[in-house]
C-alpha cells in the first residue's frame, strides 16, 4: 500500500466497508477510483470522500444531501457554501431526530404502562387462583 492509493481491500479494511459497499457509492458517482484493467485505486480524495460519506450516512443524511455537499466542497469558493449547506442539513436532520425520540420516549412510556398494567393483571390472577 502507498499513502497516494489503496486497494479494494485496503479501503474495506481501513474504513470496515464492503467492497460492494464501495462498488455502490461508485456507481452512484460519490467515488471515482483510478481503474487499471480490472482493478480499482482510491486517492486520497477518495478516502476523504468515503470519510464524509459514511459520517453522513450515521448521521441519517440521505445519499443526494451528500452527494450536493460533496459536490459544493469541488467547486472554487465551495468550502464556504458547502460548510454552510452541511450546517442547514445537519440542524434539519437534528430536528427530525429529536421528533422521532420524543415519538420513542412517548412510545416506551405506554407500553411500560401496558407491562405494568398486565403485571398487576397477572397478579390479581394468581391472587384470586390461589
Amino acid at each position: 500500500m502507498t499513502t497516494e492509493t489503496m486497494t479494494i481491500r485496503e479501503m474495506c479494511e481501513a474504513f470496515d466497508v464492503t467492497p460492494r459497499t464501495l462498488r455502490f457509492y461508485e456507481q452512484k458517482e460519490l467515488l471515482f477510483p483510478i481503474r487499471k484493467g480490472t482493478k480499482r485505486l482510491f486517492t486520497k480524495r477518495d478516502r476523504a470522500r468515503l470519510k464524509l460519506i459514511l459520517r453522513g450516512k450515521r448521521f441519517g443524511f440521505s445519499l443526494e444531501d451528500i452527494r450536493q455537499l460533496l459536490d459544493l466542497y469541488d467547486r472554487e469558493g465551495g468550502g464556504a457554501l458547502q460548510l454552510a449547506r452541511t450546517y442547514e442539513i445537519a440542524k434539519a436532520r437534528l430536528s427530525e431526530m429529536e421528533a422521532q425520540r420524543a415519538e420513542l420516549d412517548q412510545s416506551i412510556a405506554e407500553l411500560k404502562g401496558q407491562l405494568a398494567w398486565g403485571e398487576d393483571a397477572l397478579a390479581a390472577l394468581t391472587r384470586d387462583a390461589a
